[in-house]
């Protein structure tokens, strides 16, 4: 499982490197994500190793988002101006992404059936 943790550092600073070398205009993360997937269609030796570790990260994935709402609460004053588009955004999005998730999933089942 460690390596498979080293696996995802290595790609998420080979994206981060990507990106600051070529200035492209997303994050590095991103990239390394990409560039991960190419990994992953190519060998499975990264599946093998990756596999372990992703879903332990998936699992607690929750953990990743107190950050982010703790932000948020301490740094309301500057988000509250924008409070009707982010509400907008999350809301939409969410609504937006329900139904395009059920579909693939019905989609990605009907294949494997």
């Amino acid at each position: 499982m460690l390596d498979g943790l080293l696996i995802l550092l290595v790609f998420q600073l080979a994206g981060e490197a990507l990106v600051r070398w070529l200035g492209l205009p997303l994050p590095g993360p991103v990239a390394g994500m990409l560039l991960l997937l190419v990994a992953l269609l190519g060998h499975s030796f990264f599946s093998d190793r990756v596999a372990p570790a992703a879903n332990i990260l998936i699992r607690h994935l929750t953990l990743l988002f107190f950050p982010i709402g703790v932000g948020i609460v301490l740094q309301w004053d500057q988000y509250a101006p924008h409070a009707d588009a982010l509400v907008l955004a999350i809301g939409g999005g969410t609504l937006l992404a329900l139904p395009l998730v059920a579909a693939l999933f019905r989609l990605m089942l009907g294949k494997n059936a």
